[in-house]
């Protein structure tokens, strides 16, 4: 059973950090690119970053380049996502998952399907 847990949300003000992290099981990881994928108020869930399954580098949304960074440790099945100079536009609920692809030209889908999905961690950036 497909199981991803994330964790590190919180509250933060603009141009504060915060470094999310999931956790995995019930699949292998390691052939897997992964991303994280968040959800704002009132909004579509998006594509963030991904990281491929050999590793680095990371591909990015415009509106987070240079300011996140993806990783992962294949030992620990986990990925993470490391978030500077954060927005009060940043503020969502993210989301990791298995991904199909992961390439400079786009991010693929939850490889798992709509089931698969964890709870989330919620990021608040707010003064």
């Amino acid at each position: 059973q497909v199981e991803l847990v994330e964790s590190g949300g919180g509250l933060v003000q603009p141009g504060g950090s915060l470094t999310l992290s999931c956790t995995t099981s019930g699949f292998y990881f390691d052939v897997y690119s992964m991303a994280w994928f968040r959800q704002g108020p009132g909004k579509e869930r998006e594509k963030v970053a991904c990281i491929h399954y050999n590793g680095p580098p990371g591909y990015y949304i415009d509106s987070v380049k240079g300011r996140f960074t993806i990783s992962r440790d294949d030992a620990k099945s986990s990925v993470y996502l490391a978030m500077n100079d954060l927005k009060p536009e940043d503020t969502a609920m993210y989301y990791c998952a298995a991904v199909a692809f992961c390439t400079p030209h786009g991010i693929g889908d939850n490889s798992f399907g709509e089931g698969s999905w964890g709870r989330g961690t919620q990021v608040t950036v707010s003064s």
